[in-house]
């Protein structure tokens, strides 16, 4: 390892730091490859638009952050959606504040993770910029009725053609793009004239397995001794797009027992549709050790929403799980068919309840439920991300900071 004043300097930047979903699971992974290859004394800041204080991760809790002006506003973090319009204007503050902080001591990589705006993080010359692509922002390239209705909706339609031509023109300031998956790695060409590289987000292989100690609490022990046997079982935020209504239903078509864990705006609704079922039980929000032994213990995971990447689908077949996954977007990358699980055509109950019936069997698939997602594993991540980082600084020339 080369001393401080010659090791490259790298800043991390993020949309915002406002909770732990999949997103901030990539960026905990690049603070821990920068703390480990290419470590100083001054620890990099991480950029983002918004942050609201909450621990993260203890790697990404320990890095100073650099916020835009826009988590001024009172509530920034939970309507930072309505400040859509202004969010070029948070990044020009944040490319200023960029900017001085490599005045003072240079900043050879800024290595960021995006599906809104952190993209258009504008560098000095010579600084380079990779920018992980979880998918160009869906509510300027693909208005749909997630986005379409309500007040909201009439902003975006109003807004987009001016905040489209400047998320292109600052896509092509990027140095290089990384795609998490091939739906993505389509989007950015089709959508921003770019090509990418893939790597696939990392997954913890090592914390889900088949077998183990559960490490349950008491209360998750009882929690999970009161399930019915042969389950199948659903995770994810519940929000509209997710599309947990259609694995109830299908549950409800085939008289299966099914487990639903989450939380989210739809859990009242959720709650109301299931009240009478003799099948479904909501468990809300749920902790890791209680997930694991969930993964384990389930028949198959039902994944009927479109995702970029979905993580999830890996945490269960790591746990020797398959999975039953609607076949568009991240899951043509993620599950193959007949082997792990099986892909279904449409998005309708129907045709998942069809799947379910088509899906191998627990015992029979298990073992290359294990082998698929160590190809996702964080050490395969961090290789590949090392390699990405190592390249583009190759090219950066050598400084006297």
């Amino acid at each position: 390892m080369s001393n401080a004043t010659s090791t490259p300097r790298i800043a991390l930047a993020h949309d915002w730091l406002v909770g732990y979903r999949g997103g901030e699971g990539v960026l905990d992974c690049h603070a821990r490859l920068i703390a480990s290859d290419w470590l100083r004394e001054t620890p990099p800041c991480i950029y983002t638009m918004f942050d609201n204080g909450k621990a993260i991760t203890p790697a990404i809790d320990r890095l100073p952050r650099r916020v835009s002006i826009l988590n001024r506003v009172p509530g920034a973090d939970r309507a930072r959606r309505w400040l859509l319009p202004l969010y070029h204007a948070g990044m020009a503050d944040l490319s200023r504040r960029f900017a001085r902080d490599h005045a003072r001591e240079p900043i050879d990589l800024v290595l960021s993770s995006s599906s809104a705006a952190i993209h258009a993080l504008r560098v000095p010359p010579g600084v380079k910029h990779i920018c992980v692509c979880f998918t160009p922002p869906r509510y300027l390239w693909e208005l749909g009725d997630q986005y379409s209705q309500g007040l909201m909706g009439f902003g975006l339609k109003v807004c987009s053609p001016v905040l489209r031509k400047l998320d292109y023109r600052a896509a092509q300031h990027v140095t290089k793009y990384i795609a998490i998956s091939t739906v993505t790695q389509e989007r950015i060409r089709n959508f921003y004239g770019r090509e990418s590289e893939i790597v696939f987000p990392p997954v913890r292989t090592r914390y889900f397995t088949e077998a183990g100690p559960d490490e349950l609490s008491p209360d998750d022990a009882q929690k999970l001794e009161r399930l019915p046997a042969n389950f199948l079982f659903y995770i994810g935020a519940l929000e509209p797009y997710k599309k947990a209504e259609l694995a109830i239903e299908a549950a409800e078509r085939l008289k299966r027992p099914l487990v639903v864990a989450g939380s989210g705006s739809q859990l009242n609704r959720l709650r109301e549709m299931t009240r009478d079922s003799k099948f479904v039980t909501l468990l809300g929000r749920v902790s890791d050790p209680l997930l694991r032994a969930l993964y384990r213990k389930a028949d198959a995971l039902l994944f009927p929403q479109l995702e970029d990447f979905g993580i999830v689908a890996l945490e269960a077949q790591a746990c020797g799980t398959p999975v039953v996954a609607f076949g568009v977007g991240g899951s043509v990358d993620t599950v193959i068919d007949g082997a792990t699980g099986v892909l279904f055509p449409e998005q309708t109950a129907a045709s998942l309840a069809e799947a379910i019936g088509r899906c191998p069997s627990k015992h029979a698939a298990a073992s290359a439920c294990r082998s698929n997602a160590e190809r996702f594993s964080e050490e395969a991540n961090f290789a590949a991300m090392r390699r990405v980082i190592r390249e583009s600084l190759g090219s950066v020339g050598p400084r006297s900071s």
